[in-house]
């Protein structure tokens, strides 16, 4: 036990019977609504440790509901930005199907519109290695009837001409190509003159006379004479003339998209492409269902 000196024991025990006296006064005398004054006292010495207790905790709460909240949204925001790179990896793969059938589509239709004539879908399965080459290689070849020269066009017009056949595949020289090229004659003056490519997206009509008239804008067809191509074929249209020495210097936008082929026609005749009409057509086919009924 602590030891008290004995000068101040006497004023410890004064001052323990007076602290008991008023502890004896507190636990009987009471305040209003009978509430007694020790309690009073009790609960003002505590509310304050209450108080600050409860801050703490509060805070300490907060906080830890606030950092896993944060990993929540955290790990929410990046399955977000999972679940939109994916959609938009969809939309891009229904994108490239929809066009996709877009082209097949209209591929289908210019092969109907010419049932007379014998051609061959093909599709582009890669292009040259060679920077200066413009060629390009199609899932076509001697076993399906593909032979050199012959050639190679899409719904909009004359792409190129096969260059190298193999069992399965060909090699396809586009028109941009320097040494690629067709019989080409202007639509309203049947000028003729070769068309050829330069290493350039435009193409150049060549051996044309400065007399010929020839605006920006006008058809170049094919005419037929270097027994590749059928006669009257798109080529392009003119984009740009002017006076040369000797010929007049003319450059032509290809009808076909050289540049982002992706299924292509191969010819297999130089049978002319004439457009049949949907009568004749209608009655075609009623020919042909009579003919297979009688049968």
């Amino acid at each position: 036990m602590l030891a008290i000196p004995s000068r101040h024991r006497s004023l410890v025990l004064l001052a323990a019977v007076v602290l008991s006296q008023i502890l004896l006064l507190a636990v009987q005398i009471k305040r209003e609504r009978q509430v007694r004054v020790i309690r009073v006292w009790a609960v003002s010495a505590i509310t304050p440790v209450q108080g600050a207790g409860a801050w703490v905790i509060d805070h300490l709460t907060g906080t830890w509901s606030g950092y896993i909240g944060l990993r929540h949204a955290r790990r929410e925001n990046q399955e977000l930005r999972q679940e939109v790179e994916r959609l938009k990896l969809r939309n891009s793969q229904l994108e490239s199907r929809a066009a996709e059938a877009d082209r097949l589509a209209e591929l289908l239709g210019f092969r109907e519109a010419h049932a007379d004539v014998p051609m061959l879908a093909a599709r582009v399965i890669g292009s040259s290695a060679d920077s200066a080459s413009r060629a390009i290689y199609i899932n076509r070849g001697e076993r399906e009837g593909v032979r050199r020269n012959m050639g190679v066009i899409t719904p909009e017009g004359v792409a190129g001409k096969t260059l190298e056949v193999y069992p399965h595949t060909a090699q396809v020289l586009l028109l941009s190509d320097k040494d690629g090229g067709v019989g080409a004659l202007l639509a309203a003056s049947r000028t003729q003159g070769p068309v050829g490519g330069s290493g350039e997206p435009l193409l150049m009509m060549k051996y044309v006379s400065n007399d010929e008239q020839v605006t920006v804008g006008e058809r170049v067809l094919t005419s037929g004479q270097d027994r590749i191509f059928p006669k009257d074929l798109p080529v392009g249209t003119v984009a740009e003339v002017k006076p040369g020495n000797p010929f007049k210097v003319i450059r032509v936008k290809p009808a076909a998209h050289l540049d982002g082929l992706e299924e292509v026609l191969v010819l297999l005749t130089q049978q002319e492409l004439g457009t049949r009409k949907p009568a004749e057509q209608a009655a075609r086919k009623s020919s042909e269902k009579t003919s297979t009924t009688s049968r």
